[in-house]
């Protein structure tokens, strides 16, 4: 097979790139002229340079390829450039799908969230959960969901597309939780916010072996949520304490969390700065909680992913 990663120097990207390559398929990345590649050096793979907002780029992308893997994305809680994220997250995926649909590609999975089930207030669910929340949470939350709907849409009208919904994306070489861990590793992480927060995750690696089974076996249109099960943030360190020996961060009490979020929301704006707490950053560690079910996978496609303490053991291998 000849396949098309748009985003393929992030971290899932790029961990899908080296599956498909270890599969012995063509690997086409998309890139921007000013991506850094780190993460590709040494792989066999083509380079397209060009841009998710940039259709014509993506027409010459395409060409010859038999499945896209779309994970291009801007991502990111707090103070965002809400402009931006929609012409990435919302217009991008429209021009991807476009694009998909000129070129007759034989499937294109797109690689969404969780989030655009939007607040479950703690209730499990799964792909067949429609969305009760009336706003969004977020601009990410907002921009994906919309580019869902897109999706979505393209599938009714015939396009071979599936989505795969991840949870919290983990692994070795985590760029956002990574930093965090190695901080944590060292001791030097005394302290917390938000013990009771519920997060799913998935191992990146198990997420990019179920966009290729949803690749090679999905029928057109599917959801399948990506998660290996959830957990609160209190019983992660336990567990990350139990291999490391390294006490569990204590807890900082919840109304001064949100009092320092308050504060360093205007001045994170004024500053143009993104500060380490926010109002936003603050909702989520307390008043939304998405939880989810990825048993749907395991039935259909044959999914197999590692368990929550596997996952977690392997991200202290970074």
């Amino acid at each position: 097979m000849k396949a098309l990663v748009t985003g393929a120097n992030g971290f899932t990207g790029s961990h899908l790139v080296k599956a498909l390559l270890h599969r012995g398929d063509t690997v086409v990345a998309l890139v921007r002229q000013t991506s850094k590649v780190d993460r590709l050096t040494g792989l066999n793979v083509e380079y397209c340079y060009g841009d998710i907002s940039d259709g014509d780029s993506l027409k010459a992308a395409m060409q010859g390829v038999d499945w896209v893997f779309h994970t291009a994305a801007y991502v990111e809680l707090g103070l965002v450039d809400a402009t931006r994220m929609q012409r990435v997250n919302v217009d991008g995926t429209r021009h991807v799908l476009e694009a998909a649909k000129a070129a007759n590609v034989a499937k294109l999975i797109y690689c969404s969230t969780i989030g655009v089930y939007g607040d479950t207030q703690g209730r499990v669910i799964d792909e067949t959960f429609q969305r009760t929340q009336s706003d969004f949470s977020s601009a990410y939350d907002r921009t994906k969901y919309l580019a869902q709907q897109l999706v979505d849409q393209a599938a009714v009208t015939g396009l071979p597309v599936v989505s795969v919904m991840p949870s919290g994306i983990m692994g070795a070489d985590d760029p956002h939780f990574g930093p965090v861990l190695q901080t944590y590793r060292q001791g030097r992480l005394k302290v917390w916010a938000g013990g009771d927060r519920i997060t799913g995750i998935v191992h990146v690696d198990d997420l990019v072996d179920l966009m290729i089974l949803a690749a090679e076996k999905a029928s057109i249109g599917a959801h399948y949520i990506a998660s290996t099960g959830d957990l609160t943030t209190r019983e992660m360190f336990q567990v990350l304490s139990n291999e490391t020996g390294v006490p569990v961060p204590a807890e900082i009490p919840q109304p001064i969390v949100r009092l320092v979020g308050n504060l360093l929301d205007p001045i994170g704006r004024l500053l143009n700065w993104q500060p380490p707490l926010s109002r936003e950053r603050v909702h989520y560690l307390y008043d939304r909680c998405v939880r989810v079910d990825g048993s749907k996978a395991c039935r259909e496609l044959g999914w197999q992913p590692r368990s929550i303490e596997q996952t977690l053991q392997d991200c202290l291998k970074g």
